[in-house]
Formats: structure tokens, sequence, C-alpha cells
């Protein structure tokens, strides 16, 4: 690091130069398991512009109409992108998906009636999602209240899906099993498309029609290829998060089987109008800008979730994943065990922001969760988590998850920053940080 960088970070930011030293000296150790990062973003970076070449992308597919959104080539040009970058027959890509749980939850209204059962095969889902189904709080209009049966299969202890045990669980009324990739708010480890490829296939050994769709959320291009590659029939994710690629203001996407697609987009909308209506509020531009960037985008988070893991693993906190574990989203978990170092740490994710740095996140209520949350979030789209962030709900053993940065220095800014939090405030173990 060259001095008038270590001057900025002392006399601008106020970081010390111990804690400086350490990261830098961390980030010695894992600068080889770049290279590796950078050629999964080398590949996935051909493949989405292979995807646009082969939609024969235009700059006239830029501009957008009014109203019903008839005619809206662009929307559609994005829906054909999306179903060639994923590998499925067809796509449902809208601005107007609020989330990551949206479009799960139009995922799972559009194929489940009343007496279906479907399995979340992969433990409890991500707290926002159970509110959804029913299983927690006390919303109006969830799946239980229409007649939709829910169940889980836990995941085995080595962290695998339990094949045994979910066919064990199928039963005449099971229409869909659910795959959750990401860790969520929980101390498991994303799962790799090996692993996802291993259970779709024993499980559609036992049961062909059975709809087995991935929550993917977090994982998009982390990875030569994702779960529709290795039998998965639906997908979901969220534009915010990685596919997006920072420049995406909303959306969602839902990509698979064109059966499965046109019964989600007649939920979307209304049966008969389906994807052939739905605004897209000259948004094509920035989806498709998005989606160019993202496996670049990606990857400087991974990079930036590997300096995070080292720093805080070699200071003694339990991480997850650990620095030599294989990668399938774009999330560390760091486990601080009391809510004082939780907080410190999520405020000095925000004081590295370039958004709203100067705010300071506490733990509150938030909409689709049980615990209070604290989130740190300083980005130019709000609640944009392929951007620099970190939450983490307030309950034990008090799990701070970090996810994205669109560039690397950036992540490392929310590494130093984060860490000399904890550091001026004697929460970290003095002499393993001058070792």
């Amino acid at each position: 690091m060259i001095k008038d960088t270590i001057n900025i970070l002392c006399k601008q930011y106020n970081v010390d130069e111990e804690v400086i030293k350490y990261v830098n000296k961390k980030e010695m150790i894992i600068r080889d398991k770049f290279k590796y990062i950078d050629e999964i973003a080398e590949y996935n970076q051909y493949k989405v512009i292979n995807a646009m070449q082969k939609a024969k992308l235009s700059s006239t597919d830029f501009y957008w109409t009014t109203g019903y959104g008839y005619d809206d080539m662009g929307r559609e040009k994005v829906e054909e992108i999306y179903s060639y970058v994923f590998n499925t027959e067809d796509a449902l890509v809208r601005p107007t998906i609020a989330s990551g749980t949206h479009a799960i939850t139009l995922t799972l209204s559009g194929l489940l009636r009343p007496g279906n059962e479907f399995l979340c095969i992969t433990g409890s889902p991500y707290d926002t999602l159970q509110k959804v189904i029913g299983v927690k709080g006390s919303e109006k209009g969830t799946f239980k209240d229409y007649g939709i049966l829910y169940d889980e299969v836990p995941l085995d202890l080595n962290g695998h899906i339990d094949v045994e045990q979910v066919l064990n669980r199928i039963n005449a009324s099971t229409r869909l099993l659910l795959i959750q990739r990401s860790t969520g708010y929980s101390d498991r480890k994303a799962l790799s498309i090996d692993e996802i490829k291993r259970a779709i296939a024993g499980i559609k050994d036992f049961r062909e029609d059975i709809i087995i769709m991935v929550d993917n959320c977090y994982g998009e291009f982390l990875e030569v290829e994702e779960p529709t590659d290795v039998g998965a029939d639906i997908m979901a994710g969220s534009l915010i998060k990685n596919p997006g690629g920072g420049i995406a203001l909303s959306g969602g996407y839902i990509v698979g089987k064109s059966e499965l697609v046109e019964l989600i987009a007649n939920r979307s909308t209304a049966p008969g109008i389906g994807k052939d209506c739905g605004l897209t509020f000259g948004m094509t531009r920035n989806i498709l800008q998005g989606l160019f960037l993202a496996p670049h985008v990606v990857s400087e988070a991974v990079k930036g979730a590997l300096l995070m893991a080292i720093v805080y693993g070699n200071l003694g906190f339990r991480i997850i994943p650990e620095v030599d574990d294989k990668r399938s989203d774009i999330i560390q978990g760091i486990q601080f065990n009391e809510p004082k170092k939780l907080i410190e740490f999520c405020k000095g994710i925000q004081e590295a922001s370039a958004v709203d740095f100067y705010f300071s996140p506490e733990p509150s209520d938030m909409p689709g969760y049980e615990d209070e949350i604290i989130m740190a979030a300083g980005g130019f789209v709000q609640g944009s988590s392929i951007e620099l962030s970190a939450d983490g709900p307030l309950r034990e053993p008090y799990f701070a998850y970090y996810q994205g940065g669109l560039t690397y220095e950036h992540c490392k800014l929310g590494v130093l920053m984060s860490l000399n939090n904890l550091y001026k405030n004697n929460l970290v173990d003095y002499k393993k940080l001058t070792m």
C-alpha cells in the first residue's frame, strides 16, 4: 500500500495504523485465491455477452412505451437474454417485482393450489419467507390462509441436502420442493452447484414430475453453472442483488420451464394477459447494463468477502464460510456472540459507505422480520445488497451477514472501518491484531 493511501485512511477516515497493517498483512495471504475468482468472472462475462449477441440486442431496444406496455421490445429482449444466460426455456423479468422475497412468493403463488404441499428441503427458509408461508407472525393472506400445505426437511449433519429424508417426506399432495441456495440468516454454508445437482438427480429419479425450485438470491455468477443448468425447473432472484450489477434500480427475475413461467406470469398480471403487458418504466437499459457488469461486480464482492473472512477469522471469530471453503454466494457470516460487537461492526460498514455514511444504524423492527434487525446500507440503490452492506438479527449468537461491494477497494474500506470500530472500542484482542 502506497504512503498516500495510508495517509488518507489515517487522516480522512481515522483508521488506526495498526488496523491498516493487520488488514494488509492478511490480504497478502489470500491474493493467490483471486486468480480463481477472476477465472469464474471471465467465463461468466463471456456468457452474458454471448446471450446479448444471441438475442441481437439493439440500441432501439432501450426505447420504451407507456400504459399497458404493448409492443415493448426491450422488455421482451431482457427476458430472452435472461433465458439464454440461465439456460432456460423462458423468463419473467420485471422492475415491478419488489424484492427477492416477492419473486419467490410470486413463483410459489403461481405454481401452488389449495391442497398442494411444498417442502423446503434446506431447512427453515429466510425470515421474510416464513411470514409469507404463515409459520411465523400473524400476517393476512399467507399460504396457510389459502390452504397451501408446508413442511421442511433440515440439512443433514454435514450441511448437505438429506435426499433420503426428502424422499421419505414426499407424499401425494407434494407438488414442489424449494432449495434455498444461500445461507440466509443461518450458520450454514451456501449450497454449491455440485450439491444442488446431486440432490436434484436423486429426487428426479424418484419422482420426475415434482417441481424443483431454487431461491438463487446472492448466488448468481459465483460458479460456472447455475441451478437451472443442473436440473432445477424454476428459479427466482432479485435484480438489486447479483444480476443487477448495482445498476438495476429495482426488480426481480424468474427463469425456468415455459409452462411454469406461463403460470407465474398469469399470476403476476392476469390469465389471458400474462407476459404481454407490464410497463418497464424505461429501465431496460439499466437492467441490461447491470447484467453486463454483474460477473465482474460479483467477483469484486467475493474478493471482499474473502478478505473479511481472513481478517476476522484470524482474530478468533467464527466465520462462515471459512477462508478455504468453496463459495456459492456472496455472503460472509461472522459470529460475534454479543450485540455490541455486531452493532459496532455494522456501524463501521455504514461509515465506509459513499451514501449516507453519516447515519448510524441502530437495531429496529423491519417489515417481514420477527426480531429487531440492524442494517448497514449506504447504497446508490436502496436495499441493494450487491453494494457494500451488512445486516443481522439481534438474536443469539449475533451473526453479522456481510455482503456486496461494487469494487474490491470499497470492500476493503468496509473491512478496515468495521475492524477499526471494534478496535477503538476494545472489542478485539489487541495482541492478535498486532501479531
